[in-house]
């Protein structure tokens, strides 16, 4: 596995370029083999701060209704798609998390802000505490009233500030009741986020459809990176598809150490070298990870590997099975949405962020559904009949939200460690841990990752930002 890994880390075949972002700085030739060296975090890729800004802002939902209020982020001009989220609190955690890239977040709760946003301080696996990933993956933030003074133990500057560091437009003064109403009835909608101007509505053109993008590239690690556990021997390879920093430490916390590898990585090569495939949550429409949706069906017939995916990752091993996905009308995003185990018949209190979902009905007979939505009865998991492979569309892991489902990361364990011994039976001198030398070569977090300007920033682009936009629109 070794060879095979650092490998393609070396070539840069995770990027199919010469050589992947910033992974010079983690492969070192010599290296000295330590089963204890420190995670060294790299430098993380510099965002587009602009002064907090605090101008006329307008969001504009393409062809709906435009609403007037004021700046409190970054100055710079966005599109993307507007969606919702009911969610009380946790927007530090949401808007660092990966499967919001490309999207406007209007939140619903009048009152955003409050308790600030908290330091970037890493536990005690060198993940992030207090965020779901380095960098603020939303394209753009609308809120009722916004709290410029804050209040937390654990803060240090305000979400206007944050914003404005991340690059970030945020409005606030508006009517979020009304913004949600049109959601609802029309559907998640395209929009735009103007400060400091004039709306002009012969630049309705100008909306770009982040659903004719492939964002998984975006917010996937470009090389394999690895977060060790020093609770356990397990050794679980993650595909990266934009995963939420709760997920890595669900799996490091129960003695599962992570090798996270880029989205269309084909797994399937290097997979007899775990003990477990793990798919990420991630952004956008499922369609556009062909590879991936390839490597998970090779994988499949090859191996008797425990697989789990969460979100996109459900999303992908349904695709990989054959079963199809469909667009949502609004999505389902909050902390709060029942799901029901098909299998228990008991219900969960859930979080969930996405757009799209399974249809069940598309399932093959070896499949069943697992959970389903007790809102609008959509597909919330699948499971295969008599492989211990299974995916649920909500996050168990929350963060935030509430925590009845995390039971599942010790389900998908339980099978990697049933797995785990009957491999042991076949192959007694199988290595129980991550080789020392893999985990002194790979990087200990993403690596190339850049982070979000909106889908296009249109103030620094000027005519060009406007024909590229139109192109978009127009594909």
């Amino acid at each position: 596995m070794l060879s095979q890994i650092t490998r393609a880390a070396r070539s840069g075949l995770a990027l199919n370029t010469k050589r992947p972002f910033g992974l010079a700085k983690h492969i070192r030739p010599f290296a000295t083999v330590d089963a204890n060296t420190p995670r060294v975090q790299p430098t993380p890729p510099k965002t587009k701060a602009t002064p907090k800004s605090h101008d006329r802002a307008t969001f504009t939902i393409r062809d709906g209704p435009v609403f007037s209020g004021k700046s409190f982020g970054a100055a710079s001009n966005i599109s993307g798609e507007a969606v919702f989220t009911t969610s009380l609190v946790g927007y530090p955690e949401s808007l660092t998390d990966p499967s919001y890239r490309g999207q406007i977040l209007v939140f619903t709760q009048p009152l955003i802000g409050n308790y600030g946003i908290p330091s970037t301080a890493r536990d005690e696996h060198g993940l992030f505490r207090h965020f779901e990933s380095p960098n603020l993956q939303a394209a753009g933030v609308v809120v009722a009233d916004v709290a410029e003074q804050y209040s937390h133990w654990t803060a240090v500057k305000s979400l206007g500030e944050w914003c404005a560091e991340e690059g970030v437009p945020a409005v606030s003064g508006v009517d979020t009741r009304a913004i949600v109403t049109y959601l609802r009835e029309q559907g998640s909608s395209l929009a735009r986020i103007t400060i400091g101007e004039e709306y002009d509505a012969d630049q309705d053109e100008a909306f770009i459809d982040p659903e004719q993008i492939d964002l998984v590239r975006k917010v996937s690690t470009k090389a394999p990176f690895h977060v060790s556990s020093a609770t356990g021997d397990y050794h679980v390879a993650v595909i990266d598809c934009g995963v939420k920093e709760n997920i890595l430490r669900s799996l490091v916390s129960r003695g599962a150490s992570v090798t996270a590898f880029p989205y269309d990585y084909p797994i399937h090569k290097v997979a007899h070298h775990f003990d477990g495939v793990f798919i990420s949550n991630g952004p956008g429409d499922p369609i556009h990870c062909q590879d991936t949706v390839y490597h998970l069906r090779r994988l499949m017939e090859s191996s008797q590997l425990p697989i789990m995916g969460i979100c996109l990752g459900h999303q992908l091993l349904a695709l990989a099975a054959g079963a199809r996905t469909i667009k949502l009308k609004y999505g389902n995003r909050a902390h709060n949405i029942p799901a029901l185990d098909r299998t228990t018949g008991r219900c969960h209190i859930t979080s969930q962020n996405h757009g799209y979902a399974v249809d069940s009905n598309t399932l093959p007979s070896e499949w069943k559904e697992y959970f389903v939505n007790l809102n609008d009865h959509s597909n919330e998991g699948l499971i295969h009949q008599s492989r211990p492979i299974f995916g649920t569309q909500f996050h168990p892991e929350a963060k935030g939200g509430p925590m009845d489902s995390s039971y599942l990361f010790d389900m998908y364990l339980e099978n990697v460690s049933r797995y785990k011994k009957s491999q042991a039976i076949f192959q007694p001198e199988r290595e129980h841990r991550p080789s020392p030398l893999l985990v002194d070569l790979l990087a200990k977090e993403r690596v190339g990752v850049v982070p979000t300007t909106g889908m296009e920033n249109l103030l620094r682009m000027g005519g060009a930002g406007e024909e590229a936009a139109r192109a978009a629109s127009v594909a």
